[in-house]
């Protein structure tokens, strides 16, 4: 499977993407996860050091991969990936160092030729940490156009939903017809307002992660999530991982 984590900023991304992907590890699977952040801080959720996450090389903008590209897929992951404490092998593609660099538009292509090869040699699954907001999926190609489901995760606001039902517009423009609406960070007396959010805008709401103050607390110490910690928005990205499993029952109604 490759799975596309998308959202507006600060709904959680990279939270929601390293947990699921620890959880797919905790089911035996072969997972890659792509950090595409220019900023990226994805190896810190998976149990790498700050220096360690500052030093890992990130894939050149400049290299398509593939039979009629600079690398295969094996050459690559054996040149730029570096396998974390938490199980999970990481591929940093958009780091950004300097002012001044340019925009991203090869780092996108780059992602966009990695998600079109075959991965199944080297993982079974491969999830994608998206930069924030929509633009991967506007610019031209679609950097998420070969992902198998997306993830749209957002908060209880109006405009964290609002961006997840633009998500699905362009998806379905891409030709991706499956995703799953995951609600983040929630309240117990915001559950009501988020469902009428997504119903309203017409966002399928299947998984809510509940708001836990153990995310913020590894979060700012900058350590992934024990799992003996915050114990039911673990069970929620279980049920995330559970629904990614049999993706052909998440079809969307209007797609």
């Amino acid at each position: 499977m490759k799975i596309g984590v998308v959202g507006k900023g600060g709904v959680g991304k990279t939270s929601v993407s390293s947990l699921l992907s620890r959880v797919l590890v905790e089911r035996g699977r072969r997972v890659i996860a792509v950090d595409t952040d220019s900023n990226p801080n994805l190896g810190l959720s998976l149990g790498l050091t700050h220096d360690e996450t500052e030093s890992q090389k990130a894939i050149p903008r400049s290299i398509i991969v593939g039979n009629r590209g600079d690398l295969t897929i094996e050459e690559l992951v054996g040149d730029y990936a570096v396998d974390t404490p938490e199980g999970v092998t990481l591929l940093s593609a958009l780091r950004v160092t300097e002012a001044g660099a340019g925009c991203t538009c090869g780092g996108h292509a780059t992602v966009r030729s990695l998600l079109g090869e075959t991965m199944d040699v080297i993982a079974d699954d491969t999830v994608v940490d998206m930069e924030a907001g929509i633009e991967h999926l506007s610019r031209s190609g679609g950097t998420l156009a070969h992902v198998d489901v997306l993830v749209l995760v957002f908060e209880p606001s109006r405009k964290a939903v609002i961006t997840a039902q633009r998500t699905i517009q362009l998806a379905r423009e891409l030709g991706i017809s499956k995703w799953i609406g995951v609600a983040n960070k929630v309240d117990p007396d915001e559950r009501e307002c988020v469902e009428s959010l997504c119903c309203e805008y017409d966002v399928p709401l299947a998984i809510v992660i509940p708001w836990d103050e153990t995310i913020g607390v590894a979060d700012r110490a900058g350590r992934p999530v024990k799992t003996t910690e915050a114990p039911e928005v673990w069970n929620a990205v279980r049920a995330l991982a559970d629904l990614i499993a049999h993706q052909g029952s998440f079809v969307s109604k209007s797609a």
